[in-house]
């Protein structure tokens, strides 16, 4: 059976940093909708035309379209022996959507490694978060995860930058969202039983390790 993993934490836990090592090492796709959304910028499609117009607007994706583009995503081979979504689903609407698609594949979410972190913490990682100008996925921390050269992509080179939503200000404001819209999410993955806490204080390394022991723990359940 496919493996399909929602990855849940207030911004700044680490959610994108676990799921590029556990999609590397377990070979699934990291899913991501503001990934998706970035990739469909020059495509020519219906879909990807309506995306584009939406954006520009600078409104919300609505939430069925936002799951057809994940339909899409996972039709494709790579997605075949399941997916890490990271940042999706935001919203229980959205959660019962994508258990829906999922039946249609014969699959449903099995696991939801929930990264815990303190609020200020989370203030401080964001506020010291940097990306790549060529490719946003290479994220970096000046305190947890810096570059080996300062303002400098390690994968590709290319400069790196801070995103305006990552001051302090605007950091705390998304954490507050976080909590007010994810609340009715985490119950209602509790009441499933998929739920799992992990300490996204400790190391990446330790993080990691946490979450390959819940995941093996999961398969052979």
């Amino acid at each position: 059976m496919a493996t399909y993993i929602v990855l849940m934490g207030m911004q700044g836990a680490g959610k994108g940093t676990q799921a590029a090592i556990l999609s590397k090492r377990l070979g699934l796709p990291h899913v991501t909708t503001g990934g998706l959304f970035r990739a469909m910028e020059g495509q020519d499609s219906e879909l990807a035309r309506e995306i584009q117009a939406i954006m520009k607007r600078g409104e919300l994706v609505p939430d069925h379209i936002t799951i057809e583009v994940v339909r899409q995503r996972l039709a494709k081979p790579d997605a075949a022996q399941g997916a890490i979504f990271d940042g999706f689903p935001r919203t229980l609407p959205q959660a019962q959507a994508l258990d829906a698609l999922l039946a249609e594949l014969d699959g449903q979410v099995s696991l939801v490694p929930l990264l815990t972190l303190d609020r200020k913490e989370a203030i401080a990682r964001i506020s010291a978060r940097w990306e790549c100008t060529l490719d946003p996925t290479h994220v970096y921390n000046l305190r947890t995860n810096p570059p080996k050269v300062p303002g400098i992509c390690d994968i590709d080179g290319a400069p790196l930058r801070q995103r305006p939503d990552d001051t302090p200000e605007a950091a705390a404001k998304r954490i507050d969202t976080f909590f007010e819209k994810t609340a009715p999410l985490l119950d209602y993955y509790r009441q499933r039983g998929v739920v799992h806490e992990v300490d996204a204080s400790q190391s990446i390394e330790a993080v990691s390790a946490a979450l390959f022991k819940l995941i093996e723990a999961n398969q052979s359940a």
